[in-house]
């Protein structure tokens, strides 16, 4: 008896302890989840208050004789940044979405050409994008809200990280329907694709000074997955990163279960 409750004892303390490791553990990522979100936010909230607040500075300067063309510069200027902070608190709500499972996708049959169409109103620099989606495709069985803002979050990511050109093509094969977004920049360092798609990566490193705080690939990657297909990163030949988003072709199967 009494080796049995030494036994039972020793269990006992190694459960105690694994379960305070395991607890010292998810707060120690709990902790260096908020560092790194705090600094990055830190830094992508700062830069465009700084041009808001510098170019109304310089519109209600009294003694600042400005010309329209001068005007209607930095008036742009303050659009650019309230879009790109619009555009990150978009990203850190959709991220909180994702993490606490409150993403429910409403499926029903969409074209990519039409989704394409409306994420390029969505994005900076979209004369930069050349489109090549045929509206003949076969629809994809997606959310169309959430396939908006995985299309806008890769074009973007790829004007950001490649340049213009980027281009948008589509293609359909053994049940599925696939986007590519496509760009020549620099590409992914070797065996960098699968982390491509975590939170808070700059594509560039962390010297890179593109701003963007690094949830844009997190998200699509989340709502992606969220209405049932995928999203990989592969390289581009002749150099780049092409972002594949792949969904379901809508079947008449689909609308025999009650999609519609």
């Amino acid at each position: 008896l009494e080796a049995v409750a030494g036994q039972a004892l020793l269990a006992l303390r190694q459960q105690r302890t694994a379960a305070a490791a395991a607890r010292a553990e998810r707060k120690a990522e709990a902790t260096e989840l908020r560092t790194t979100l705090l600094s990055a936010v830190g830094h992508d909230l700062r830069t465009p208050l700084t041009s808001i607040k510098a170019s109304i500075g310089s519109l209600r300067a009294p003694d600042l004789a400005l010309s329209e063309e001068d005007t209607a510069e930095l008036m742009e200027a303050i659009e650019l940044s309230a879009d790109r902070l619009a555009g990150l608190i978009d990203n850190l709500l959709d991220s909180s979405r994702l993490a606490t499972g409150a993403v429910k996708p409403h499926l029903r049959p969409v074209g990519y050409d039409e989704v394409v169409a409306h994420a390029l109103s969505n994005v900076d620099s979209s004369d930069g994008v050349r489109v090549a989606v045929d509206d003949q495709l076969p629809a994809v069985l997606a959310d169309p809200g959430l396939l908006e803002r995985v299309v806008a979050n890769v074009l973007d990511n790829a004007l950001r990280h490649g340049g213009a050109p980027v281009s948008a093509r589509a293609s359909a094969h053994s049940g599925q329907v696939e986007l590519r977004i496509v760009d020549h920049g620099k590409g992914l360092r070797k065996g960098a694709a699968d982390s491509a798609f975590a939170p808070f990566q700059r594509l560039g490193g962390d010297r890179d000074t593109t701003p963007g705080v690094g949830l844009g690939l997190s998200v699509a990657k989340g709502f992606t997955e969220a209405m049932g297909g995928t999203i990989r990163a592969e390289d581009t030949p002749g150099g780049g990163l092409t972002v594949v988003v792949s969904l379901p072709a809508f079947s008449v199967e689909f609308e025999e279960e009650g999609v519609r």
